[in-house]
């Protein structure tokens, strides 16, 4: 009785210290608006290490350096579209969810779509093919011998 009692206290104590350090503070901010500008500009730009996360997202290093410098540059003045095109010309359009149109990225853009239509084409020409295919018709001996098989008569004189 005494074993099961401290095996429950140990879980329990584990389940409440895993509980309580698994929660992580949100940061107190001298500023609620530039706060929220960060956060909904974080939310455009893509974290450099993780696989598809934004920089509000994502808990990285770089991710958290990321917010800072779009922090310092909100604070500093800078407009978010000066901010973004900082984050572009050092990281490349990659750090942006939605990159822009242009020829570079066309195939980017485009590519599925076309992958998609040259699928379905193919696979309607291969259907569509499938049903012409015919059987070779008969000749005129074949026709006699059938003619007279349905008629009960087979070419030895037997019947059905």
């Amino acid at each position: 009785m005494r074993r099961l009692l401290l095996a429950c206290g140990l879980s329990l104590f584990a389940l409440v210290a895993t509980a309580a350090g698994s929660g992580t503070a949100t940061p107190v901010v001298a500023d609620p608006v530039l706060e929220a500008r960060v956060l909904k500009l974080s939310e455009v730009l893509r974290c450099l290490v993780c696989q598809n996360q934004s920089i509000a997202e994502s808990n990285a290093d770089l991710a958290q350096d990321l917010r800072a410098q779009v922090r310092e540059q909100l604070g500093a003045g800078k407009s978010e579209d000066e901010v973004v095109d900082y984050m572009v010309a050092r990281y490349g359009d990659f750090v942006l969810y939605e990159p822009p149109m242009r020829l570079s990225t066309l195939l980017l853009w485009g590519g599925p779509t076309v992958l998609a239509i040259a699928g379905v084409t193919v696979l309607l020409l291969r259907l569509r093919g499938r049903n012409r295919e015919t059987a070779p018709g008969l000749d005129a001996a074949q026709r006699a011998r059938a003619r007279a098989l349905l008629e009960g008569n087979d070419d030895h004189g037997a019947q059905a």
